[in-house]
């Protein structure tokens, strides 16, 4: 059965740095996808980040490159199987390089975080209680 799939492109001053962040939170690079103008960040079966250094992002766009420290171009969610694991991958994103980014958000049924990654696009990450979505 096809399962549909999403390629996030993300414009990154450094490759290199962004390779190293994302392997060190527990991500992989695909090889076969990268080189030395992009990096293919594993994030799961069906979620694949594009990190491209900005020339070679701007190969997709006519439009101006945002600069992710000061404007927001997007804002990512992650979902996450448990409240721990939100924790566990904001915890490694801050120590990796990344930083805290807004409020933890507590609902009771719904946790969340978020960080920012080295070139300031804003990851969050959130757990949903599976009994709230069923009903």
């Amino acid at each position: 059965m096809y399962q549909q799939m999403i390629f996030v492109n993300l414009a990154v001053n450094d490759v290199e740095v962004s390779k190293k962040f994302f392997t060190e939170i527990g991500y992989t690079i695909n090889a076969q996808f990268s080189d030395e103008n992009c990096a293919s960040v594993v994030i799961s079966d069906t979620i694949v980040a594009m990190l491209l250094n900005k020339q070679r992002y701007a190969d997709f766009t006519k439009k101006e490159i945002a600069d992710s420290t000061k404007t927001s171009e997007v804002l990512l969610c992650l979902s996450a199987e448990s409240r721990e694991k939100v924790d566990q991958l904001v915890d490694s994103a801050i120590a990796a390089g990344g930083s805290a980014s807004g409020e933890t958000q507590d609902h009771g049924f719904m946790y969340g975080r978020a960080f920012d990654d080295p070139d300031g696009h804003t990851w969050e990450i959130m757990w949903m209680d599976p009994a709230a979505v069923q009903g």
